[in-house]
């Protein structure tokens, strides 16, 4: 499954793969995939990766078009 919401926080932030990578503990190859769909975004990946940028895993989900985290 494709969430473009990863990859266009990423763009927005004019962050490259590898530095998101990093954060995420996972090589360059395995980010490119998450973002491509080949392989599935783990949930420990999707909390990080909604820590990293500030929104809601729903968000990165597509489940949502608010990026607001409710708190």
């Amino acid at each position: 499954m494709v969430f473009p919401n990863v990859r266009a926080l990423r763009e927005d932030r004019d962050l490259r793969q590898r530095q998101v990578a990093a954060v995420l503990n996972v090589s360059q190859n395995t980010y490119s995939q998450y973002e491509n769909g080949v392989i599935e975004l783990t949930a420990e990946h999707l909390i990080k990766l909604a820590d990293f940028y500030g929104v809601s895993v729903d968000y990165l989900l597509g489940r949502t078009r608010n990026p607001r985290l409710n708190k």
